[in-house]
C-alpha cells in the first residue's frame, strides 16, 4: 500500500534551469526592458533619457571596430564623461584646423552597470583591439549581427553575418576568451529570424556554445523594414534553446511599452524585452503605467536637452532627434529645426531655466556666433572647486585598460546598485569649473548646472 510518505517521496524533483554565469563586472539581462541599439538616435543623452525613464539596460549605438582601435581614452573635467577621440584625416587638407572627433561617450556614474556596448565587425582579430578599448568601462560587449542597412552590412558586418555562421561563431569565440574572460564582462550577440525556423533553430544552437551570456533576437528577417510587422511564431523555439543553454534570451520587433514589453515576456517565455523606435519618440514609454505612463513630449524634451548640454552632445545629433521627440505638426517643430544654437531651441522652447547652461555650452563648442540675437543672453557665472567625484574615478581606472599581464578592472567608489528604473540625480557628478582640455576645443568659464532630482525608481516585474 502506497502511503502518503512514500507517494512524496516519489515525486521527481522540479528540473534546475542552467544558467551561463553572469562575470563579476557584467549584467544579467534577465527581466530586463531594455533600450535598443540605434545609430544616431543611441548617443549618451539619449540613453540618459531611457535610464531615466525606466530603462534597466542601455545599448549604445553600432561602433565599427576599425573607428574604435587607436583611440584615444579622456575623461572630460567638466561634467565626468569618458571620451574616446581620434584624430580626422583631414581629407589630405593640411591647412584645415585639425579637431579630435568624439567617437564615443560614457557616463561612468549614470551608465554604471547598465551599459552595453554594440561592435560592427566582420573580424575576430579587428574585434578583439576594438573591444580592449572599451572593455574597462563597460558592462558587456555585443556584436551586431541584425542590421540590414548598407553602412551595417558593408564588408560582411551587421546582418551579413547571418550568411556565414562560421565567422561569426568565431568572433563570438575570441571575444568571449581575449575580453570575457579578463576583463569580467559578458559577451552577446543580436540577430534576426531567418527565412524559416529550422535554418534559425541551427544557427542559434551554434551561437549558445560560445560563452555567451545573452542573445537578442530581432523578430524580422534580414529583407524585412520596421513598417512590416514583427514575427514572433519562433519566438519560443528561440528561447527554449537559449534556456538549455543557460543563456537569456530578449526579443526585439515592435515592442512600444514597458507594460506591453513584460506581456510579451511572458506570453512567448523569454526573458527580456528590447525597445526600439517607440523611445526615438518619447523614451518615457519605459515607465510603466502605474508610474505615470507615457509623458507629455514637452517634459520629455525638456529632460533631453537638459542631457545633450550635459554632455556637450554635438548640435546636429542633438536635433536629430528633437525631430522626432517633436510632434510635426506644432510650431516648435519648425522653430527646433531651423535653430542652430542651444540658447535659440531653450529660448523657441521656453525653457528659460536652461538659458544660462545652453548659452555656455554654445560657446563652448563654437556656436554662440550663430546665435540670432544676443540681446538678453544670460551672465555666465563661474564656479571653483576640485574635479568631480566621477573624474577622479574615471582617471583612476586607467590602469585597467589592457586585459591580461596582471591588470585588473578598477573597482572605484559608485553610488547604490540600482535595481531598475530612472537614473537618481544625487549620483550624478557635481561640475566643476569649466576648463580648457585641449587646444581645439576652447574653455568657457561657466558652470553647466546639474540636474535635479528624479522621480522615483520604477523596478522591473
Amino acid at each position: 500500500m502506497t502511503t502518503l510518505a512514500t507517494a512524496t517521496a516519489t515525486v521527481p524533483a522540479p528540473a534546475v534551469v542552467p544558467r551561463v554565469p553572469i562575470p563579476a563586472n557584467g549584467v544579467d539581462y534577465r527581466n530586463k526592458i531594455v533600450l535598443a541599439p540605434m545609430v544616431r538616435s543611441g548617443e549618451l543623452p539619449s540613453r540618459l533619457l531611457a535610464l531615466k525613464y525606466g530603462a534597466d539596460l542601455v545599448w549604445g549605438p553600432e561602433t565599427i571596430d576599425r573607428s574604435m582601435i587607436g583611440a584615444e581614452r579622456r575623461v572630460n573635467p567638466r561634467n565626468g564623461t569618458i571620451e574616446f577621440t581620434r584624430m580626422p584625416s583631414n581629407g589630405g587638407r593640411p591647412n584645415k584646423p585639425v579637431k579630435a572627433s568624439i567617437i564615443y561617450r560614457i557616463d561612468p556614474v549614470r551608465e554604471k552597470g547598465r551599459l552595453i556596448y554594440q561592435m560592427g565587425t566582420a573580424n575576430p582579430e579587428l574585434a578583439v583591439q576594438a573591444a580592449r578599448v572599451v572593455a574597462a568601462d563597460v558592462s558587456g560587449i555585443d556584436v551586431n549581427s541584425g542590421c540590414p542597412k548598407p553602412f551595417s552590412t558593408h564588408g560582411g558586418m551587421g546582418a551579413a553575418l547571418l550568411r556565414t555562421p562560421d565567422l561569426l561563431v568565431s568572433i563570438l569565440e575570441a571575444l568571449v576568451k581575449e575580453i570575457g574572460e579578463p576583463f569580467q564582462i559578458g559577451i552577446s550577440v543580436k540577430i534576426r529570424i531567418l527565412s524559416s525556423p529550422e535554418e534559425t533553430e541551427a544557427l542559434v544552437t551554434r551561437l549558445v556554445k560560445t560563452g555567451i551570456t545573452g542573445l537578442t533576437v530581432h523578430c524580422r528577417t534580414t529583407p524585412m523594414r520596421p513598417r512590416e510587422r514583427a514575427i514572433r511564431d519562433q519566438l519560443p523555439m528561440i528561447a527554449k534553446i537559449c534556456h538549455d543553454a543557460g543563456v537569456a534570451c530578449v526579443m526585439n520587433g515592435d515592442v512600444t511599452s514597458r507594460d506591453q514589453g513584460l506581456a510579451l515576456m511572458s506570453e512567448y517565455g523569454v526573458d527580456g524585452a528590447m525597445i526600439a523606435t517607440s523611445a526615438e519618440t518619447n523614451s518615457s514609454c519605459f515607465r510603466a503605467e502605474e508610474d505615470g505612463g507615457v509623458a507629455p513630449w514637452r517634459d520629455v524634451v525638456h529632460e533631453y536637452m537638459r542631457f545633450c548640454i550635459e554632455s556637450e552632445n554635438r548640435l546636429g545629433n542633438t536635433k536629430y532627434l528633437l525631430n522626432m521627440l517633436i510632434p510635426g505638426k506644432d510650431k516648435e517643430f519648425k522653430d527646433t529645426k531651423l535653430s542652430k544654437t542651444y540658447l535659440d531651441i531653450c529660448r523657441g522652447l521656453k525653457f528659460d531655466g536652461l538659458l544660462t547652461a545652453a548659452a555656455a555650452v554654445d560657446q563652448l563648442l563654437g556656436l554662440d556666433d550663430k546665435w540670432e540675437t544676443t540681446a538678453g543672453v544670460p551672465d555666465i557665472q563661474t564656479q571653483s572647486g576640485s574635479k568631480p567625484k566621477a573624474v577622479q574615478n574615471a582617471m583612476e581606472s586607467e590602469a585597467a585598460r589592457a586585459a591580461g599581464g596582471g591588470a585588473v578592472r578598477t573597482k572605484t567608489p559608485s553610488p547604490a546598485v540600482h535595481g531598475g528604473g530612472p537614473i537618481r540625480r544625487s549620483s550624478a557628478p557635481q561640475p566643476a569649473k569649466v576648463a580648457q582640455v585641449d587646444a581645439e576645443q576652447p574653455a568657457v568659464e561657466a558652470t553647466i548646472p546639474a540636474a535635479q532630482t528624479q522621480a522615483p525608481s520604477q523596478l522591473t516585474a
